[in-house]
């Protein structure tokens, strides 16, 4: 299986600079700014072909997010996001026929154009939802991180589309005492203490064409990121592909690690690096797969449990208490609202 361990990976540098330069304009410190992200802490650009790892480029959003002190800087850090300093994929995402299209064309190069979150999509029963998976292990940084990616989302859709769509938002986090920002943003569809962070709209609205399609520019720059190489996914992001294909088979530490050609020790070794584990991991999956299932099938908890590979509806429940900390009757009761 083809990943990227955690000290294997590089980020290019023009997507971190441009969060530095975010901040030099703010007139903070550079060499605060850089410390530990392997940028210059003379506040100049960096060379090109520089790149640093994915830890340096979280580092150096810590930095930021510190010395600017700011309750909007996630959001304004989401708004220079995209479509990215990758020429032949911006282009691809600026003639995109529709916001579907883009969307297909982000989580198809997600390592590329969004390298510290991975989306993923889906679209069924009319509406289109875009969620949100770590990709290398940054639980403090978790809520600037969705709020970035979301923005740079719905920013991205506003100006090629030239309209504000009506967004739907869904957060894995407690709510925050003041959500004005999200609110600016984002839009007033918020709802905080969900299993994932995801956004959604109904799908007329994401296939409605947009003012600069152009489908030959699209296939011609596609043709021309083909020519370029696609970082190999994270950990993170190939175990949780891994554990959503076999989610039905119950998947193990030991089966997981064979298929990553690795020791039961080292993947566990590597997932603490991420500041997780393999059952949080596989929690995770198994959350997202009965969320999917509760929404879109109607799915009961026997039909969920015999799914996951559960032996009966008792221990599922148990389980999913255990994962989401609510029984599953009282979730189904949050998605019908």
């Amino acid at each position: 299986m083809r990943y990227a361990l955690p000290d294997e990976e590089t980020i290019a540098a023009s997507a971190p600079w441009q969060m530095l330069d975010y901040a030099l304009q703010a007139d903070a410190l550079p060499a605060a700014l850089a410390r530990g992200s392997g940028l210059p802490g003379d506040g100049s650009p960096p060379a090109p072909g520089w790149r640093i790892s994915p830890a340096q480029h979280l580092q150096l959003l810590a930095n930021v997010l510190r010395q600017l002190e700011s309750a909007d800087t996630s959001f304004m850090l989401g708004q220079q996001m995209l479509p990215g300093a990758d020429a032949a994929l911006a282009a691809a995402l600026r003639h995109a026929g529709c916001l579907l299209e883009a969307l297909e064309i982000l989580c198809a190069h997600p390592g590329r154009l969004l390298p510290l979150l991975r989306p993923r999509l889906h679209s069924a029963d009319g509406q289109v939802v875009l969620y949100w998976t770590d990709s290398h292990g940054a639980p403090s940084l978790r809520p600037a991180l969705v709020e970035m990616h979301m923005t740079a989302v719905v920013a991205l859709a506003r100006w090629l589309g030239g309209t504000r769509l009506a967004w739907s938002f869904c957060f894995n986090r407690a709510r925050p005492r003041h959500v004005e920002q999200h609110e600016v943003h984002l839009g007033a569809q918020l709802r905080f203490d969900c299993q994932l962070d995801a956004m959604l709209l109904d799908a007329a609205s994401a296939r409605q064409p947009w003012p600069g399609a152009d489908a030959a520019r699209v296939a011609a720059a596609l043709a021309g990121a083909s020519g370029q190489p696609e970082p190999a996914p994270s950990l993170l992001d190939a175990l949780y592909d891994h554990l959503l294909a076999q989610v039905r088979c119950n998947p193990t530490l030991e089966s997981a690690s064979a298929a990553f050609g690795i020791s039961p020790a080292t993947l566990k070794r590597h997932l603490a690096r991420c500041g997780t584990t393999f059952l949080a991991e596989l929690d995770q999956v198994r959350t997202h797969v009965a969320l999917y299932l509760f929404r879109t099938r109607q799915a009961d908890n026997d039909t969920v449990a015999d799914y996951l590979g559960f032996h009966d509806a008792a221990n599922f429940r148990r389980s999913f208490k255990r994962w989401t900390g609510l029984t599953p009757a009282l979730l189904r009761a949050e998605l019908a609202t």
